[in-house]
């Protein structure tokens, strides 16, 4: 889906906040609760806080009523992530747009400096701010491999994820020229999105670390699903038919597809799992990579 599709409602220009805060969920209310209050904790108000209920079965839709001001939508049945943020983004009237993982905590300044940094770059369409993680409840660093960087920080995206939904904030022109998240994806939905948008622009880097990024509990999709690298090569895939990437760009992602195929293939031939097999299979029928290593 095209963002460039969808009509986004209107308002008074001088009523509208400037940032739209779109948290998604689904049956983690204990968890919505502390994102809920560490948004309202914000030191800058000129804000809305949109909560999409993402089709929870536990008592998730409760958080209406424990916090009466914000905006509460709630799909029927679950869509998946990439489903709810889009329909907060399309509920939403901000023209920054910011995005708050249910399991996880902005500090008070978040929005405060990052609108600053914004405005003090207003080049920039996205930005992003460091993090604390959190794993099982204990404080780890991250690995090399997850730095952070400012700048063009596509070739380096490509082998993983190196920006965080609930440490960025993005224009929403910039969404408008890309389009939202793919909600065939039913994981990587982000890392999707990020080359989009990297493959073209850059991403700035506030340093401060204003996220609070918890981990290790047992409903996070990357524990509840199965083979979530087959997302990433269809996100390699889409980008290499569907972008008009430089010769050193295709080359990158063309090889980075190739690692990633030959890993997912290379355990489902050792698992006997006829369907991702397929799946290899047609993606190198599509894109004209080979199924070995290297």
């Amino acid at each position: 889906m095209n963002l460039q599709q969808v009509e986004f409602p209107h308002q008074n220009k001088m009523a509208q906040p400037l940032v739209s805060v779109i948290i998604p969920v689904y049956n983690r209310l204990n968890f919505l609760k502390e994102a809920v209050e560490s948004v309202l904790r914000q030191t800058y108000k000129n804000y809305e806080l949109i909560i999409v209920d993402d089709g929870s079965t536990d008592d998730t839709p409760l958080i209406k009523e424990i916090f009466p001001p914000i905006k509460y939508i709630r799909h029927p049945e679950n869509k998946g992530v990439a489903a709810a943020r889009n329909t907060g983004i399309k509920n939403s009237h901000g023209e920054l747009l910011a995005f708050l993982d249910s399991d996880d905590l902005w500090l008070p300044e978040k929005l405060e400096k990052q609108v600053e940094f914004m405005n003090q770059n207003p080049d920039l369409l996205i930005s992003q701010t460091e993090e604390i993680w959190i794993r099982n409840g204990k404080r780890v660093n991250p690995r090399k491999k997850h730095k952070k960087e400012g700048g063009n920080i596509f070739f380096r995206s490509l082998e993983l994820c190196l920006i965080s939904p609930s440490a960025v904030i993005l224009k929403r022109e910039l969404l408008k020229e890309v389009g939202l998240f793919d909600e065939d994806l039913k994981a990587a939905e982000d890392y999707d999105l990020w080359l989009r948008i990297t493959w073209k622009y850059p991403v700035g880097l506030l340093p401060q670390p204003l996220v609070i990024k918890r981990g290790g509990h047992p409903d996070q999709l990357s524990r509840t699903t199965p083979v979530i690298d087959r997302y990433r090569i269809i996100a390699l895939k889409k980008l290499l038919l569907s972008v008009p990437l430089s010769n050193a760009q295709r080359s990158a992602v063309l090889k980075e597809l190739q690692r990633k195929c030959w890993i997912v293939y290379n355990g489902a031939l050792k698992k006997n799992n006829s369907e991702i097999i397929d799946f290899c299979q047609n993606i190198a029928g599509e894109t004209g990579i080979k199924l070995k290593g290297g």
